[in-house]
């Protein structure tokens, strides 16, 4: 009786010479073995019928299901299957009470053994199955990532790409064909890697160099508003703060930004929103007040990146930095550390009637104190929790990471009397 398993096996670069026991049995055994090309060539000599997989996974997919329980078969991956392999696909679409998994010490593991360097916290990606695009903005705010490259996207592309986009804050490691008698490791920067050529197999290693600063990409063109959060200047360890890029979008829209509008920022960190404010504010002004000097540069380097003119950063403590402003249609605040009564209740008296104040809050904490403090000032108040996942495509597979969740609470000045 043929076993009702679907066996996955991990290899290295030494193929079948590098299993022991129960895999070596299985893949002796096997009546049909599916892998990449390469993958398969890794495992050459058995008289077992061979499927390629590449880009017809519905096919294998199909093929492993009408012969299930029939056929012995065994697909060949490298390294750990579950790790950016083709397991968990497979899992996913037939159910994991199908398979038995045996993973091999993954290139990754290698790669980083190699180096000497803990993989712990590094994040980790497949060009394969992800743009760099898509994965530039983890990268930017990485301290160590690991990289599977992929044809398209190969070590002197990816430092061509990082260079282009100012991230050049990293040393590399290239390593070749791991576990092989050509193994080779290369290290150095960025602008020296750009140059160079390397085998197919390959893994590659970004590890930031001490001190340096998080820098923005340059796109060619800026959007009006929810410009990715990658295009501002931001300084660790604050870049996960940044007001993100869709919370950004509903915020400018419950402001009600008008082309003449007069925006003040509180708490403005690196000044994204306030940024995107007086891009759509073309013909009035925006203020961002910001009481940490650091933030305050970051704020005066965005506004020079993004060309606008109508932006005024102010290093200042609020809201004794309100007086001698213009009164405002309409504020924005981001940064409430203490105090938030007397704050939002000195925001709300300098708005002009018919203004809306926005707050954006990231603790359930806060919640409750902004929220007490909003309705004493003014009702009604309309809160709105912002939960966000943003989709990364694996294989064939969308998945979805979430961002941390945050609340919006927005009031409004009654407009004038006629």
């Amino acid at each position: 009786m043929v076993e009702s398993k679907i066996h996955i096996i991990g290899v290295g670069s030494d193929g079948l010479a590098g299993l022991t026991g129960k895999p070596r049995e299985l893949l002796q055994s096997a009546e049909l073995i599916l892998g990449s090309e390469s993958t398969l060539a890794l495992v050459a000599g058995l008289t077992a019928e061979r499927l390629p997989i590449g880009a017809n996974l519905p096919e294998v997919v199909q093929t492993l299901e009408s012969h299930l329980g029939k056929k012995r078969m065994v697909v060949v991956a490298s390294g750990d299957p579950l790790f950016y392999g083709v397991a968990r696909y497979l899992c996913d679409k037939l159910g994991p009470e199908r398979f038995e998994v045996w993973p091999h010490v993954s290139s990754m593991q290698l790669a980083f053994a190699r180096i000497k360097e803990s993989w712990e916290e590094a994040y980790l990606t497949n060009l394969a199955t992800h743009s760099l695009e898509s994965v530039l903005d983890r990268i930017r705010t990485a301290d160590t990532v690991g990289i599977f490259t992929s044809e398209e996207d190969d070590p002197p592309t990816i430092a061509r790409q990082l260079l282009a986009r100012g991230l050049d804050y990293f040393r590399a490691f290239v390593c070749e064909n791991l576990g092989a008698p050509d193994e080779r490791v290369t290290q150095g920067e960025l602008s020296e890697l750009q140059e160079m050529e390397f085998d197919p197999l390959n893994v590659m290693i970004l590890k930031r160099k001490p001190g340096r600063p998080d820098l923005q990409r340059t796109p060619t063109q800026f959007r009006r508003f929810g410009n990715p959060d990658d295009v501002f200047v931001q300084s660790r360890p604050k870049s996960g703060l940044i007001t993100q890029a869709e919370v950004r979008a509903i915020a400018l829209a419950q402001l009600d930004v008008q082309p003449g509008s007069v925006v003040w920022d509180i708490g403005a960190g690196s000044g994204s929103v306030a940024v995107e404010a007086a891009q759509l504010a073309t013909g009035g002004m925006v203020y961002a007040i910001e009481q940490d000097v650091a933030d305050y540069h970051l704020i005066v380097a965005n506004a020079q990146t993004f060309g606008v003119k109508n932006l005024t950063p102010i290093h200042g403590l609020a809201p004794a930095v309100f007086a001698g402003l213009p009164a405002p249609d309409a504020i924005f605040v981001g940064g409430i550390r203490q105090e938030a009564s007397r704050l939002l209740d000195a925001a709300f008296k300098a708005l002009r009637p018919g203004g809306r104040l926005v707050v954006n809050i990231a603790s359930i904490e806060g919640l409750g104190a902004v929220y007490n403090a909003l309705k004493e000032i003014a009702s009604p108040v309309q809160g709105m929790l912002v939960n966000i996942a943003r989709g990364t495509e694996q294989l064939e597979t969308l998945r979805f990471e979430a961002l941390n969740p945050t609340f919006l609470l927005t009031v409004s000045k009654p407009a004038a009397k006629k």
